[in-house]
């Protein structure tokens, strides 16, 4: 029996996912512009059919912060732009793996070692290169969590090496659509991003590639955006949402904020348009949206979360992380780590101090606060 909505067009989409066929651009275009509660049911039910009523929660730590070559108008960590964030170099194996036994008490599943520059380089830093690996060894083999990375470009025989160490997801989020991309990026294109999605894929990892909604970008740029990812083949989607950072070309353009209802309506569409991936609500959402809006998100086919700090924001605790999925009727998942949801609670008021560019940005809500 199929789920039905009443609303043709989403319970349409919804029968073809369910029999297996992929929808295609014109379903996205024709989804985006249904009514958001519909396409919140309808996504819904997608994911309770195909999914496994679990919520994913990842973690990363900023391994290598600011003075990057590149100018993504929305980094906070570019040399391009003056955002007073704390700039250092490698933090070390020994560092990041403390971070990631950190990420595995909060109940983390997997862990990402991410460096803030266009490419980690096996010539051109090769000392560096052997620190990235050593710190991938250490994670994989002293924890329970799967250890992913974001490094920027790859080559062939770099992403070769990642593999075989048993790195698990690559990621190197598109950002958006390629239609709007050199509105944000003018150092590289959104090829180049693609190109290395697909040596890594090809060297056997697999792929974690998203979005930043608030851009400015269009509701047909956010469908043409899942559509880009469609082609590549990503496993986990991260949706982030723009929480503009003092001196960044983003938030000097004074974009009006997103509203909770386009960030449901897109996570629902991209439910839609990638059934099977982890959609995954990431950097920005506890700035953007209550604690109702995070839960509704989760509601209309979200199922994974990137829980604590981000790169250069804090994030929120891992116990109201553990609250949201609770409220949203689903559970955490531990399939690589079988934490205890109890004693990341009985943790929430303690304090710890990562080593990394965590809250160390001015984020336009605080800026606001301010005034």
């Amino acid at each position: 029996m199929v789920y039905e909505t009443g609303n043709r067009t989403v319970d349409d989409a919804v029968a073809r996912v369910l029999d297996g066929e992929r929808l295609d651009r014109r379903d996205g275009l024709a989804l985006v512009a249904q009514p958001v509660e519909d396409l919140a049911a309808g996504a819904d039910y997608v994911r309770t059919r195909l999914g496994d009523r679990t919520v994913d929660a990842c973690s990363i730590v900023n391994a290598k912060a600011g003075n990057c070559a590149e100018d993504c108008g929305f980094c906070a960590q570019s040399v391009h732009f003056d955002t007073g964030i704390d700039n250092y170099g490698f933090l070390g194996p020994e560092k990041i793996l403390e971070a990631a036994e950190r990420a595995e008490r909060d109940g983390a599943q997997r862990f990402g070692i991410v460096l803030a520059e266009k490419g980690v380089s096996k010539e051109q830093r090769p000392e560096e290169w052997e620190e990235v690996l050593e710190a991938i060894r250490l994670v994989r083999d002293e924890t329970d969590v799967e250890v992913d990375a974001s490094l920027g470009i790859l080559t062939e025989e770099e992403a070769a090496i990642l593999a075989e160490e048993g790195l698990n997801h690559y990621n190197h989020n598109i950002e958006t659509s390629p239609r709007y991309f050199p509105e944000i990026v003018q150092t590289h294109d959104f090829e180049d991003r693609v190109a290395t999605l697909e040596v890594a894929k090809e060297a056997g990892m697999d792929l974690c590639a998203g979005v930043i909604l608030g851009m400015g970008e269009t509701p047909t740029d956010r469908v043409e955006a899942a559509m880009a990812l469609q082609d590549i083949g990503v496993s986990s989607l991260p949706v982030n949402i723009l929480n503009p950072v003092e001196g960044t070309p983003m938030a000097d353009r004074g974009f009006p904020d997103i509203t909770t209802e386009e960030v449901i309506e897109t996570i629902a569409v991209y439910r839609l348009l990638h059934p099977e991936a982890r959609v995954r609500l990431t950097g920005g959402r506890e700035v953007n949206l209550d604690t109702d809006g995070q839960v509704a998100a989760l509601e209309a086919g979200a199922d994974g979360i990137l829980t604590g700090d981000y790169l250069t924001t804090e994030g929120q605790s891992p116990a109201d992380d553990l609250e949201i999925v609770e409220q949203a009727g689903l559970e955490p998942n531990t399939d690589a780590n079988e934490f205890d949801p109890d004693e990341v609670r009985a943790r929430a008021d303690e304090q710890s101090d990562p080593e990394t560019a965590a809250g160390t940005a001015q984020t336009k809500s605080e800026l606001q606060s301010d005034d």
